[in-house]
């Protein structure tokens, strides 16, 4: 990366990558995940969801289209946690607006992930 001087002086920084920012999102989704299924005790999903990522190393259409796949996934997952959290919150007479807003973010979060993984940079990236 180069640094491109002002016509006032100032350093132009540039922007990260598209494809870099799409992959650090598909990561930062995949260890939410996993950690949800690490405090579940749900050491499968665990080593699934740590794993996930290991799929951009193949540079094959299929790759990102599991990716995605994990991360609707995962999404439903968050969303469904949600219901039962709120569901248990309420049966005992707590709050439940905060835990309700910070997993939807965090499925919101995960959907965005996987459909960045369907731009037009990660196609050409990723053949057939």
């Amino acid at each position: 990366m180069t640094q491109e001087a002002q016509p006032d002086g100032r350093v132009s920084r540039p922007s990260p990558s598209p494809l870099i920012v799409r992959v650090v999102l598909v990561v930062i989704a995949a260890l939410l995940i996993a950690a949800h299924f690490l405090r579940a005790g749900n050491t499968a999903l665990l080593a699934l969801s740590l794993a996930a990522p290991l799929l951009l190393l193949w540079r094959r259409r299929w790759s990102l289209i599991a990716l995605q796949l994990l991360a609707y996934l995962a999404a439903w997952r968050w969303i469904g946690t949600a219901i039962e959290l709120i569901a248990l919150r309420e049966q005992l007479g707590r709050p439940w607006t905060a835990a309700a807003i910070i997993l939807g973010a965090v499925a919101l979060f995960t959907v965005l992930g996987g459909l960045l993984l369907n731009s037009r940079s990660m196609r050409e990236r990723y053949p057939g």
